[in-house]
């Protein structure tokens, strides 16, 4: 087993408030994770804690076996994880096109340059015109990212997020807002886009979740109670107890 990211005893308090107690997870190379539970639980402070947003108060993060808690989040991108956030996070004045190509510029080499044309850069060209095709979004090549609409905007941002070539990916609430069609096409995109690639999806849909997860990561009161295969975390007593035989319910009657 080759493992790709790993928490070990990740604490992270607010002053007297302990956020995340204890948290523990070992994500295997390739995998699909889910991180689910209540409102308040902890998910998103998990995710800041991963990708540098947050600095934890005790405990380990490690990248492919190097520890990357304390580092700034652009050096933790540059190690191999990057991240896309809750409220979409795109150039909104830029092409969808020029969008990409900014998240390839640094993977290719390029650093900070005032006397580069962007338009010369063959290999981020064509990297960005590869990722458009990838997204789906080729024929939206030259609007605006602002003129897309809200799930073409969220396809943007994943684009964006694998445009550095990154191996681990933090997707956090990737379908929120999404009808029921949109939320099917974009869980076959990130199918697609991540094949190989390690993934943890912050997620509330139970559909989303049981469709694209290999293990699901159940957090309650910044605690992981059970880190599983969705067939054993749905028929966990626990787990039904704490968070999913309600949400489950809730989903059924919202769909009559």
């Amino acid at each position: 087993m080759t493992v790709a990211l790993e928490l070990k005893d990740l604490r992270k308090s607010f002053g007297k408030t302990e956020i995340i107690r204890g948290a523990s997870l070992a994500v295997e190379k390739g995998q699909r994770i889910a991180v689910i539970g209540p409102n308040g639980a902890g998910k998103s402070t998990l995710f800041n804690l991963i990708s540098g947003r947050f600095e934890p108060t005790s405990g380990e993060v490690l990248l492919n076996g190097q520890r990357i808690d304390g580092k700034r989040p652009f050096e933790i991108n540059r190690l191999g994880l990057s991240r896309s956030f809750q409220i979409t996070n795109i150039f909104p004045k830029l092409s969808v096109f020029e969008n990409l190509r900014c998240g390839v510029l640094w993977s290719l080499g390029y650093r900070y340059s005032f006397w580069q044309f962007l338009a010369n850069l063959q290999d981020a060209n064509e990297r960005a015109e590869e990722l458009l095709k990838m997204i789906r979004l080729d024929r939206k090549r030259d609007v605006l990212a602002i003129n897309l609409t809200y799930a073409e905007q969220r396809a943007l941002e994943v684009g964006i997020t694998i445009a550095g070539g990154a191996e681990v990916i933090l997707l956090d609430e990737p379908t929120a807002g999404m009808s029921r069609g949109e939320t099917r096409r974009f869980i076959e995109l990130i199918k697609e886009v991540t094949v190989g690639k390690t993934l943890l999806t912050v997620e509330h849909d139970m559909g989303v979740v049981f469709g694209l997860a290999d293990k699901i990561a159940v957090v309650v009161y910044g605690e992981i109670i059970a880190y599983d295969t969705p067939e054993r975390v749905r028929a966990n007593q626990k787990v039904q107890e704490a968070y999913l035989g309600s949400v489950i319910a809730a989903q059924q009657e919202g769909a009559h």
